[in-house]
């Protein structure tokens, strides 16, 4: 999927006035004074470069993830807008603002199934319906937005076509044991979902929720089971 991209406009372009004969000679001794070395000074401060690559904070993070953000934000891809990491191998998602700049980090649950391409047709069957082995979180990069599903709570969506999103845990199978699932310290245990991504009511509440309300975002799905650079190539 495609979003606006966005274009900066780095030169004020005007029109300026011909001196007269008899104006030259002031226009000359102006110049050498001073002044009009410092008019680029005086049309303000130029725009930030944008970053190079993405802010970590020092979090640890795995070689793909880095990969992703820096390639997302080096190439541009991103667009400006902010962008969401989900690195699949590590269970874990970072969220990054506009500017690069990591918001949070959490562990997330994930598709039950090991594998990076959804179903086809899967957004339109009943759970009932998804057998074990088509249970995956498909990879790829995704326009996402804040919406509400079909019970009316928050999500971030990812897929509409594949019914894929971002939202926080649901706990009512006690038999899944998703809370405690996200709460281990390994990643071993995160594989439970219909494929859907998972998160602690806190983190999408704190996190998620206030870096992609009023604004369309990014969402950066890790492969699993083919190289990251296949996935995501330089531009």
């Amino acid at each position: 999927m495609t979003g606006h991209r966005y274009r900066w406009d780095r030169r004020s372009r005007a029109r300026v006035a011909q001196p007269t004969a008899g104006r030259v000679f002031c226009l000359a001794l102006w110049v050498l004074s001073g002044p009009a070395l410092n008019s680029a000074a005086a049309a303000g401060p130029a725009s930030p470069a944008p970053p190079a690559r993405a802010n970590f904070a020092q979090e640890p993070a795995s070689a793909d993830a880095r990969y992703v953000a820096d390639w997302a934000i080096g190439s541009g891809d991103s667009q400006g807008l902010p962008f969401l990491v989900v690195d699949k191998k590590q269970a874990r998602v970072y969220v990054f603002a506009a500017d690069a700049s990591l918001r949070g980090t959490a562990p997330a649950l994930l598709g039950l199934a090991v594998g990076d391409e959804a179903v086809p047709g899967i957004g339109d069957r009943k759970l009932s319906t998804i057998r074990p082995d088509e249970r995956t979180t498909p990879a790829g990069r995704y326009l996402t937005s804040i919406d509400r599903n079909l019970q009316g709570h928050e999500i971030l969506w990812v897929d509409y076509a594949s019914a894929l999103s971002l939202h926080p845990v649901i706990t009512t199978n006690a038999k899944e044991r998703r809370a405690e699932r996200l709460a281990s310290p390994t990643p071993l245990d995160n594989r439970i979902s219909y494929g859907c991504i998972n998160v602690t009511a806190d983190f999408f509440r704190e996190v998620v929720k206030p870096v992609f309300t009023r604004t369309n975002g990014i969402v950066y799905v890790l492969p699993e089971t083919r190289p990251v650079q296949q996935e995501f190539a330089p531009h």
